[in-house]
């Protein structure tokens, strides 16, 4: 479906041994859904990437700051790198717990009638924790969904949450970096291009999305890493290449 580029490999290399880390927050934790979701554990970082059980997630939030803004949707979706799982894939509304703010609104859509009576986040957390449990989360800036999920349970739980993600963002950046690095292409005058999540779709020549919906999003998440690993990867690499 793509066209080959030269493999850009070992972009990455992996933060830590997550099958023994989560042995250790399961030993740590306090907490019987986290308890939970580190007890069912995470694959091996040897595993090639065709075999990954991959799960996309996307947050809509109230800002960009995660110490004080929340998540008020979620969007998810289990995918592996042949097929999108359409049919098993989740989103939930979830009502702040401060009023919204009206910048926020405009970006985001979601007002603050259809957040009326939507669940408070501990009343869906369950169900997403038994969504990612065994996948490997694939988003599009982890300092979204990695730190506000962290930061709304070291608030509400006095216990944060420790997960292995792979940054479509963060790779697009590397790629970049790598094809427009050297003196040729900076004679042309070369630039690395934007890794917004559209953006970097339209270089494979995937479709435009209406962005900032949760679900759309994770389906555009996703979409975008099956792209990648086909342009500059090869699905035997390991996920250790790529997990952060």
């Amino acid at each position: 479906m793509f066209k080959k580029n030269k493999p850009i490999k070992k972009i990455f290399q992996p933060v830590d041994d997550w099958q023994s880390h989560f042995e250790s927050l399961l030993a740590q934790s306090n907490h019987g859904h986290l308890k939970s979701f580190y007890s069912v554990g995470t694959i091996a970082k040897e595993t090639p990437l065709k075999e990954v059980p991959f799960l996309a997630l996307d947050f809509e939030t109230t800002g960009l700051d995660s110490s004080k803004d929340e998540i008020i949707s979620v969007g998810l979706v289990p995918f592996d790198l042949n097929r999108i799982y359409l049919k098993q894939s989740q989103q939930w509304l979830i009502k702040p717990q401060k009023a919204l703010n009206a910048d926020s609104v405009v970006i985001h859509g979601i007002t603050h009638s259809e957040l009326q009576y939507a669940p408070d986040f501990m009343a869906v957390l369950p169900e997403i924790l038994e969504a990612i449990a065994g996948k490997i989360c694939v988003v599009h800036y982890r300092q979204i969904e990695r730190d506000f999920l962290d930061s709304i349970l070291r608030r509400r739980l006095n216990e944060g949450i420790e997960f292995p993600v792979v940054d479509t963002l963060q790779i697009e950046w590397n790629i970049q970096q790598q094809l427009s690095a050297g003196f040729i292409n900076r004679l042309k005058g070369n630039r690395p291009g934007s890794v917004r999540l559209g953006a970097s779709r339209k270089r494979y020549n995937l479709p435009t999305y209406t962005p900032h919906d949760a679900l759309v999003d994770a389906i555009a998440t996703a979409e975008l890493l099956q792209a990648q690993v086909a342009h500059h990867f090869n699905s035997d690499d390991p996920i250790e290449s790529l997990w952060l």
